[in-house]
């Protein structure tokens, strides 16, 4: 359906260059934003079929509402989370697709290079050796061989980032609502209880999707059962994560060290160039401080493999929608409210065609 219109926000070159190969089969018209979908230009959206959103635009009850009367009729997410959009408000008004799956193994090869680099502390060498200085002192690092890891979230890049563990010589500990008893046979990893996975692992690793369960499951409290000194990685969503009590466990030892690609603020600052302001978040600069921190910018996706996947998926999305096929990567709030790994109990679910 060469006709249609669409609508992207928050546009990079690397998107635009993407999409713009893949959609010589589709023959979309497409518009290119560079700014973020808020509610002071969700107007731009109107006479167009579809929008094309990322994480950090976020589409609330009144957007909904909005986009609708201005004839849009499908939200295509180009990430694999949803929680930036309110999903009961679309429901009966808008359907909404995303990209479950761009590249697993992009994500738990960015997990793992953080690791390397807090552990052997690269970081800190490479600025090192840039001034000429060649000494060894405060850069002592550890075998990960024989230690042990926890790995919270066993879906698709929880498997990936286990297997490569694995391969490094490590126990690795899992937890995940849904165990599966296979994929331990296979791999040698076991699960045990968050409570245990915290107090035994040298290693931790965040995996899982933000829920009502998993929002700042990382406070004072879970902090205070680990080992001290205990590494902690997040590649899943800044706000499973409550910044501030990291920051303590930081200050206190406890927290050895954090490689952290999501912030529970990022919205404001992640995927732009802000190197000629002053940064406004206190919370973010004081992270900023520590040299046992590494954080990136919500990278981990970040692969060339990622990025055709986004698109090509996004591209079908759409074109399966307006043409009437099963949406095979249809979100809606009767499913997402539903535990992780539970289906509709009917063959598909009424509210969308999952």
């Amino acid at each position: 359906m060469s006709n249609l219109k669409v609508a992207f926000f928050d546009a990079k070159p690397y998107d635009t260059d993407s999409f713009n190969e893949l959609n010589r089969e589709y023959g979309f018209t497409i518009k290119y934003f560079k700014f973020h979908l808020t509610p002071d230009n969700v107007v731009l959206a109107q006479g167009y079929d579809a929008v094309i959103i990322f994480v950090n635009d976020t589409v609330d009850a009144s957007m909904i509402m909005k986009l609708k009367e201005y004839g849009v009729k499908l939200i295509a997410l180009r990430s694999a989370g949803f929680n930036n959009v309110d999903l009961k408000a679309a429901l009966n008004n808008i359907r909404v697709v995303r990209v479950p799956s761009y590249s697993p193994h992009a994500i738990a090869e960015h997990t793992v290079a953080l690791m390397l680099t807090l552990n052997r502390k690269v970081h800190r060498a490479y600025f090192r050796t840039r001034d000429t200085n060649f000494a060894l002192n405060g850069l002592l690092g550890f075998d990960m061989h024989g230690k042990t890891a926890g790995v919270i979230g066993t879906g698709r890049i929880g498997r990936v980032l286990v297997k490569i563990l694995r391969g490094f010589g490590m126990e690795v500990l899992l937890t995940d609502n849904y165990p599966d008893s296979a994929f331990t046979a296979e791999t040698g990893a076991r699960y045990v209880s968050l409570e245990e996975l915290y107090r035994r692992s040298d290693i931790i690793s965040l995996n899982c999707p933000l829920t009502k369960e998993t929002e700042y499951m990382i406070n004072s409290e879970s902090i205070g059962m680990m080992k001290k000194g205990v590494m902690l990685i997040n590649t899943g969503r800044g706000k499973l994560i409550r910044t501030a009590d990291l920051i303590e466990g930081l200050k206190s030892g406890q927290i050895g060290s954090a490689g952290l690609d999501v912030y529970e603020e990022e919205s404001q600052f992640f995927f732009e160039d802000l190197s000629d302001r002053v940064l406004a978040d206190d919370v973010l600069a004081r992270l900023l401080t520590f040299n046992n921190v590494i954080i990136t910018s919500h990278q981990g996706f970040f692969t060339r493999e990622a990025i055709h996947n986004i698109a090509e998926t996004t591209l079908k999305n759409i074109d399966d929608f307006f043409a009437g096929r099963k949406l095979e990567n249809e979100v809606c709030f009767k499913c997402s409210s539903m535990p992780v790994g539970k289906k509709p109990e009917k063959e598909s679910c009424v509210s969308c065609s999952n």
